[in-house]
C-alpha cells in the first residue's frame, strides 16, 4: 500500500528522521520506503499469551505479514505486560539505545503512562502517520485519544475496544433477578451466597472489577480522572473496601480464595459453580459457546448506569530494533481486513476501533454482516462507558487490596 496523503507521508518522515542519533533510521519519505526497509526484519511482539483464540489471531497476523511484507512476526507471550516494560527499562539503563529486544508491545494504560513518562516510547507521535489511521473512530471513541486519562499523542496505535460485560446461564438464573449496579450485585450475592467471585489483583480482570465498583461508589467520581491524592486516598476508597468487606463473606469460598482469572471463571460458570461472571470483551460468551466451553443458554448483560470501557493499543519502544517492521505491523492491525477478522467471534470477537462512516461500502457491508453470536449484546445494548481511572489508581488499590485480603482474611 502506498501512502497517498502527502501530509501523512511528511508526518511519518518527520517521525523517523527526528529520532535521536542513537536510534537513527533511514530517511523515509514514503510508505513504500518503510515497506522496503522492513522487508526481512523480525518483529518481536510482546503480548499477553493467555488466550488460545488471541494467540491464533496473532499467528494469522504473522502469516499475513510474512506473505505481504517479508516481515517475520514473533509473538513473545507474556503473563504480565510489565515484564516487557522491564526489559526496555533495563536496556535503557544499560545504554542500549539501539537494537532493543522489544519491537512492539500490546500495552495497557498503566504501562503506557509509565513508559511515556520515562521516555521509553518511539516519538514523536507516529500513530497518526499510519496509512490506516484515517479509518480510526476518534470522533465516537474518545478513548482512542486518551489512555487511562493520559493523552496518547500518537505514541501508541489503537487496535481494539473493550467493555466490561457480565454473563449468566439463563437455564439456571432468571434474567429478572439480575443486578443492574454494583450495589445490586452485592445484594444479589447476599441472596445467592457462594455464586460470585472475581480474580485476585493484580489479575487485569480482577483489578478492573475493583475499578468498576470504585467508580460507582466513590463520593466524587471526578477524582478518578486525576492522580491519586495520598492525603485523601483512604477516605476516597473507604466505600470500595466497605463493599468488599460485605461481599467476601458471601462470595465463592467465603472470600478465603479467589478464582484465578477469566478462563477459570468461565469454567466455573459452565460447571454450575458460579452463576454470574464477567469479562472485558462483549463477545467472550459467544466465543465460549462456539468453542463448546459454555452452554448455549449463556447470555450477557451490563449495568444501565455504565460499565468500564477502554481502547487497547500497541506501542513501539524507543530503541526497537525493527522499527519499520513494527510500523507495518501496527498499520496492518488497524486495517479494515484485520479489524474485521478481529471482531468476528469465530476468531476473537474484539470490538473494532474503526469508524463505519470512514470505510468503503464493501467494508461497511462486511462489518454489518458479521454474526456477533447468540450471547453478544448489540452495540446499543452495551450501555454507557465508564472511563478508566487515572493509571495511578490501579496500582494503589491493588496494593491496598493485597494488604487487606492477600492472606485470605
Amino acid at each position: 500500500m502506498r501512502l497517498r496523503n502527502g501530509l501523512l507521508a511528511a508526518g511519518l518522515a518527520a517521525t523517523i528522521s527526528s529520532l535521536p542519533a542513537a536510534a537513527a533510521a533511514p530517511d523515509v519519505t514514503s510508505w513504500a520506503e518503510v515497506e522496503k526497509a522492513a522487508s526481512g526484519q523480525t518483529v518481536y511482539l510482546n503480548a499477553w499469551g493467555g488466550s488460545e483464540n488471541i494467540n491464533a489471531y496473532l499467528e494469522w497476523v504473522g502469516a499475513e505479514m510474512l506473505k505481504r511484507h517479508g516481515v517475520t512476526l514473533v509473538h513473545v507471550k507474556l503473563d504480565d505486560t510489565a515484564n516487557a516494560v522491564a526489559k526496555v527499562v533495563a536496556e535503557k539503563t544499560a545504554g542500549k539505545d539501539t537494537g532493543g529486544s522489544v519491537d512492539l508491545i500490546w500495552i495497557n494504560g498503566e504501562n503506557f503512562v509509565s513508559m511515556k513518562k520515562q521516555g521509553l516510547l518511539l516519538s514523536p507521535g507516529w500513530a497518526g502517520s499510519l496509512p490506516n489511521w484515517r479509518y480510526a473512530d476518534t470522533e465516537n471513541q474518545p478513548t482512542i485519544l486518551t489512555d487511562f486519562t493520559e493523552p496518547v499523542e500518537g505514541l501508541e496505535s489503537p487496535w481494539g475496544g473493550a467493555k466490561m460485560v457480565f454473563f449468566y446461564d439463563s437455564a439456571r438464573t432468571d434474567a429478572q433477578t439480575l443486578p443492574d449496579s454494583a450495589g445490586e450485585l452485592l445484594a444479589w450475592a447476599k441472596k445467592n451466597p457462594g455464586r460470585f467471585s472475581y480474580p485476585a489483583p493484580p489479575d487485569f480482570i480482577g483489578s478492573s472489577f475493583l475499578k468498576q465498583v470504585l467508580s460507582e461508589v466513590i463520593a466524587d467520581p471526578e477524582k478518578l480522572a486525576q492522580p491519586v491524592n495520598e492525603a485523601s486516598f483512604e477516605r476516597d476508597t473507604e466505600p470500595l473496601f466497605a463493599f468488599l468487606d460485605e461481599l467476601h463473606p458471601v462470595a465463592w469460598r467465603s472470600g478465603k480464595a479467589f478464582v484465578q482469572n477469566y478462563p477459570d471463571m468461565k469454567q466455573k460458570l459452565a460447571d454450575g459453580e458460579l452463576d454470574i461472571v464477567f469479562a472485558f470483551n462483549p463477545a467472550e460468551a459467544s466465543a465460549g459457546i462456539r468453542a463448546g466451553e459454555l452452554p448455549d443458554t449463556v447470555r450477557s448483560f451490563t449495568f444501565s448506569g455504565g460499565t468500564l470501557g477502554n481502547t487497547h493499543f500497541v506501542a513501539i519502544p524507543y530503541n526497537a530494533n525493527a522499527r519499520e517492521g513494527a510500523l507495518l505491523t501496527a498499520n496492518f492491525l488497524l486495517s479494515p481486513e484485520a479489524q474485521l477478522r478481529k471482531q468476528d467471534p469465530a476468531y476473537w470477537g474484539d470490538p473494532t476501533v474503526l469508524s463505519m462512516d470512514k470505510l468503503g461500502e464493501a467494508d461497511r457491508k462486511a462489518f454489518r454482516s458479521l454474526d456477533l453470536g447468540i450471547a453478544t449484546l448489540a452495540p446499543d445494548e452495551l450501555g454507557p462507558v465508564i472511563a478508566e481511572p487515572h493509571a495511578s489508581w490501579m496500582e494503589r488499590i491493588e496494593t491496598e487490596w493485597r494488604r487487606r485480603y492477600a492472606s485470605g482474611n
